[in-house]
């Protein structure tokens, strides 16, 4: 009875420590939802310390319990280290969590630079969790500089035997600090690829085609590509459309016709752009059976230009039309020959078929 007696008020300190903690863990996660909102980056934060949090109250309440009865040293010193070790991590998977959300929220926003791909956030989740590990070996008394060293020597073995890996490991690091791509960017690499880039991994990029389709391309393939990027320095892009009309037409003419076309389809094409305006000039000029001319406008990206295009087309041939202005057909006319004529008559007086 005396025994049980001695743990009453280490019980009733455990719960009454639990109880404050939980408490402060509820008004404050109210009170960072009311200042913040509901922002991405507030909401990641949040749900990545939700459950955590309840075992860091719960931990409290143990320390306090452990400080209201004098335990042997052979168990209060385990028993503290263990309570230590499960802070630690906790702490460390739920800053990896969290940090990662945060970073991807915050790229959403524009508030880095650096598009978030699989490598950005797992290189952030191995950098803490590195951090964790080695202050959790610290805690239980461990030292850490052998263990480094033998990990620099299996490393260099490691390398060895995954070159291929770490090529594409580190050419995705390159193509993170370079920036040739980003996340979301329309792109053409190696001149048979073309895409959407949906993501940067350790080893591979992957490219949504507008087919729908992922290709899968490594990264040191990417790498070492000519690289377009449709989306730098900006999506807008300018095209051309080649207009041909007869000789016999005003060029001045031709000219307003197409760019008061074009201006009108501005207004009620998406995708076109009345600003920077449409022109149109005698650009190539003089061809073998008309005159050529280009029309050059602006598509606010590189996909609206099928539409666009589209739509161009069929409002200028109805333009041309009403306007009466010729467009000319090339004509090849052949030659028939009666094959059974004598030698040399087809050129005298051989009967001739156009």
């Amino acid at each position: 009875m005396p025994r049980m007696w001695l743990l009453f008020w280490p019980a009733v300190a455990f719960v009454v420590g639990s109880g404050i903690a939980l408490l402060f863990r509820a008004a404050l996660l109210r009170a960072l939802r009311g200042w913040f909102g509901a922002s991405p980056g507030i909401t990641a934060f949040l749900a990545g310390i939700r459950l955590p949090s309840i075992l860091w109250c719960f931990v409290l309440g143990f320390f306090v319990a452990i400080d209201m009865v004098e335990l042997p040293r052979r168990l209060a010193v385990p028993l503290r280290t263990i309570l230590e070790a499960a802070i630690i991590v906790s702490i460390t998977v739920t800053a990896a969590s969290v940090l990662s959300s945060l970073a991807a929220a915050a790229s959403e926003r524009r508030a880095i630079t650096v598009g978030v791909t699989g490598l950005f956030r797992t290189a952030v989740r191995g950098v803490v969790l590195s951090i964790g590990l080695l202050v959790l070996l610290d805690s239980l008394g461990i030292q850490i500089t052998p263990l480094l060293t033998a990990l620099g020597v299996g490393g260099l073995a490691v390398a060895l035997a995954l070159q291929d890996t770490l090529s594409n490991l580190f050419a995705g690091v390159h193509l993170l600090a370079d920036r040739p791509i980003r996340v979301g960017d329309y792109v053409r690499i190696a001149d048979t690829i073309e895409g959407y880039v949906v993501d940067v991994g350790w080893r591979s990029t992957r490219v949504r085609m507008l087919a729908n389709n992922v290709v899968i391309v490594p990264n040191k393939k990417v790498a070492e590509s000519i690289i377009t990027n449709y989306d730098m320095p900006e999506r807008r892009m300018s095209l051309v459309l080649p207009v041909s009309v007869g000789y016999g037409s005003d060029p001045d003419r031709v000219e307003a016709v197409l760019t008061d076309v074009a201006v009108t389809a501005a207004r009620e094409v998406p995708g076109l752009l009345a600003e920077p305006g449409p022109m149109a000039r005698l650009i190539p000029g003089f061809g073998a059976y008309a005159l050529e001319f280009t029309l050059i406008y602006h598509v606010a990206s590189f996909v609206d230009q099928y539409f666009v295009q589209h739509e161009l087309r069929k409002r200028i041939l109805r333009r041309l039309r009403d306007e009466g202005i010729e467009i000319p057909v090339p004509v090849r006319a052949i030659e028939l020959r009666d094959g059974s004529a004598a030698p040399g008559a087809g050129a005298t007086g051989g009967a001739g078929t156009r």
